[in-house]
Formats: structure tokens, C-alpha cells, sequence
């Protein structure tokens, strides 16, 4: 594991290992279909789904259960996997997609409504609606009936790589040489370089409770605020070694912290690749040394309990117990916070520079808006702080020059 650090308030700040993270890795030995995986999700009941090049496996902690083109699969090679709202399993193909209950099978190619039969991505609406990208747009299935999309709607060319539904109701598609595009279910507004995107080659989209928006392209992250303009860049989320610079990313998942997670995965000098953790601060990453079942990262997924889910060419890796916890650096560095993460309220410590007289702490989200001031009086060593109010995820404290952070479960 890496961890290399940012500037940032000026404050350097380093983790208290409380528990090690833990890589639990799976392959054919236990019950995969094939190690070569494509794709995975998670479900309602945190049971795992993989789409492998042998078909799809599921594993709900103990037991595997395999479907193949026997199942009633259309191919066996899946690339795209989703478990809907009513439990029903949708698996992607480059011969067309399968849905099924488990009772009753359905296939759809382009001979019955499906755009392409190459497809490349799935998704499910907060109104039930399945979307589908494929090699030559966008499809969607309302549950009778087939509308697709292509370039001569005002898509880009080379296909829809990614779908994510926002809760605006809108689509955010990753176009594969197009940028991103911004769907109403009519009206689409294109995003790209010109905009700020550090490449035009999209291959994931994932939006944050503020409505961030993090979008992995070929050359790195670009990060878009809720007004949907440019904010930042990320280049190196993952460290290379030298020459090789390139970070392409592979997907992006947000875990229940607000923590950003980054699959990357480059074949360019040589073959290295890995996941990196975004945790307001710093970026953290983990390779094959760590204990990552292999370089070649095709997807990420993520449990309730947090576990990483990694997909790879080589099986499937689960990574647990990844450290949240901060200290201080030094002493007079930062603020000493407990308990951290936090539900509810937490402590901070007063240095001598504010016990002996008021003064006022001020806690701000991941966007370094201050969402909350509490005053204090003269004399105290110590501060309860009121979370409630706080949304589940990353804040950083401040009182004068002293900066603190903390995780709000």
C-alpha cells in the first residue's frame, strides 16, 4: 500500500492503523466460473454477482451458484451485469442481453429491439426503466417496449461505455471517444475536453450525495461540482513507475463514508495496475504487494459494510477493515478528535492557544463549505461537537489554524 499526500490547509496529518486492510481473494478453486471477470455487482442482500468470461457466477458469503449459455445465458462471456429491483438478474453480451427470474429466461438482440447486441453497460432508473449501452448508443427498456439512441440522435460515435442515473432524474452516459453526456430523456447536453474534462474517453461516472460528480476517463478524473463545472483534475490517483505517467481509469465507486474508490489499469510500457482510495485529503492506493489478487482491474463494487469488490483478469479480490481513523502528525499540527469515525457527537481537544480564551470551530464538508460553527467559551480542554444534522461521510474542522478531521457514520 501507498499512500502519498496533498497540501492541503497546510496541515499534514497521518492514519492510525486500527485495524489492517484485509485482501480475501477468490478464484475458480472457489466456485468462480472463470477467473477472467468483466464485471460484478452487489445486490439488495449483499450477495455478489460476477459476469465472467464462463458466464455468472453468485456468491452470498458461503455458497457459488453458476449460470451458463445452458442456464439460458444468449453467450457466456458477460460484460455487463445488473440485479434490478425486483431481483431479476440482466446479463450483457457482445451477442445480446438476458434477463431472468430464474424461472423464465429472456434474450433480446437487435432482431427484437436492442440497439446493438454489443453491449457495454447497464443500469436501472429510480423508475424501474433499464438502460443499456451499447457499441452504437443507447437503449431503453420500459418493460414492453424498446426506445434506442444512436448517433444520429446526437450521440456521440463509439457508444455508450458507462450509465449513471443521478437523482435529478437525469442520465449521465460515458461516451467511449465522446465525452460525457448529460440525458433528460430528450435533451442532451454534451460535456468534453473543451469543458474541462481531462480526456473525452469515459469510462465511468459517479456522483456524490453533494452532487460531485467524478468522472474516470482514459487519462484520469475529472471532477465536476453540482453545477456540473470543472473543479479539479486528478492525473496520478495511482503512482506508476517512471516512465509510465498514465493513469487510465477503469471505474469509480463512492463507499458509505463519501470515500472515492478508482480502478486503474494501464498496458502501455508494462502491465500494472490497482485501486486507489480518495479520502478527502489524500489518495491511497493498493497493488498486487498488498495482497490484490491481480493488476488488470476491470470493475469495482461495494458492499453496506464497505467491503471493495475488485474484478480482475486473475479472479476476484475483496478488500476489508480499510483504516479511517486520524491523528495528529506532530504536536500543534491538527486537532486530536475521538471517537473518530463518529455517530452522533465527537471531542475535540483545545490546545493552549484556544483554552484560555473563546474562541469558534468551524466544520466543513468535502467541498470546504462551512456547514456548521460551534462558539466556545474561555477555559475548556475540551469541545463536545453536535453531529446530528450531518450527513454520513468526510468533514473537515477548523478552529483558527489548527485543522482536524473526522468521518460521520
Amino acid at each position: 500500500m501507498k499512500r502519498f499526500y496533498l497540501s492541503l490547509l497546510f496541515v499534514s496529518f497521518l492514519f492510525i492503523q486500527l485495524q489492517a486492510q484485509t485482501f480475501t481473494n477468490y478464484t475458480t478453486v472457489d466456485g468462480l466460473l472463470s477467473n477472467n471477470v468483466n464485471c460484478l455487482t452487489v445486490d439488495a442482500a449483499d450477495d455478489l454477482w460476477f459476469g465472467t468470461q464462463a458466464g455468472v457466477s453468485h456468491f452470498n458469503g458461503s455458497t457459488w451458484v453458476g449460470y451458463t449459455k445452458d442456464s439460458g445465458l444468449v453467450d457466456n462471456n458477460v460484460e455487463a451485469i445488473l440485479i434490478d429491483s425486483n431481483g431479476d438478474l440482466w446479463a450483457g453480451t457482445s451477442f445480446g442481453l438476458t434477463k431472468t427470474d430464474f424461472s423464465t429466461w429472456t434474450t433480446w438482440t437487435s432482431s427484437n429491439g436492442l440497439g446493438s447486441n454489443q453491449v457495454k453497460a447497464l443500469a436501472e432508473d429510480a423508475s424501474g426503466n433499464i438502460w443499456v449501452g451499447t457499441n452504437l448508443g443507447l437503449s431503453r427498456y420500459d418493460g414492453a417496449n424498446w426506445t434506442s439512441w444512436s448517433s444520429a440522435d446526437g450521440l456521440p460515435f463509439g457508444g455508450i461505455a458507462s450509465i449513471t442515473p443521478h437523482s435529478n432524474g437525469k442520465l449521465w452516459l460515458g461516451s467511449a471517444l465522446g465525452g460525457v453526456i448529460i440525458f433528460d430523456g430528450t435533451n442532451m447536453t454534451t460535456l468534453k475536453e473543451a469543458d474541462g474534462l481531462v480526456s473525452d474517453k469515459i469510462r465511468a461516472v459517479a456522483i456524490t450525495a453533494g452532487s460531485y460528480k467524478w468522472v474516470g476517463t482514459a487519462d484520469g478524473i475529472t471532477v465536476l461540482d453540482w453545477s456540473d463545472t470543472w473543479s479539479k483534475n486528478h492525473t496520478r490517483p495511482f503512482i506508476l513507475p517512471q516512465p509510465d505517467t498514465l493513469n487510465p481509469i477503469e471505474d469509480i465507486k463512492i463507499d458509505g463514508l463519501g470515500r472515492i474508490w478508482a480502478g486503474i489499469y494501464v498496458d502501455y510500457l508494462v502491465t500494472e495496475g490497482g485501486i486507489s482510495m480518495w479520502d478527502g485529503y489524500n489518495w491511497t492506493q493498493y497493488e498486487v504487494s498488498d495482497g490484490l489478487i491481480g493488476p488488470v482491474v476491470r470493475q469495482l463494487a461495494i458492499d453496506s459494510q464497505d467491503n471493495v469488490w475488485i474484478a480482475t483478469s486473475t479472479g476476484v479480490s475483496k478488500l476489508s477493515n480499510v483504516p479511517v481513523g486520524l491523528a495528529p502528525e506532530k504536536a500543534g499540527a491538527a486537532l486530536a478528535i475521538w471517537p473518530n469515525p463518529a455517530t452522533g457527537r465527537t471531542f475535540v481537544g483545545i490546545s493552549r492557544e484556544f483554552g484560555t480564551r473563546a474562541g469558534q470551530l468551524r466544520i466543513l464538508d468535502l467541498r470546504m463549505q462551512v456547514v456548521k460553527t460551534i462558539d466556545f467559551a474561555a477555559g475548556l480542554d475540551q469541545l463536545e461537537v453536535d453531529l446530528q444534522g450531518l450527513q454520513a461521510g468526510i468533514y473537515f474542522l477548523r478552529m483558527g489554524n489548527q485543522v482536524g478531521r473526522v468521518v460521520v457514520e
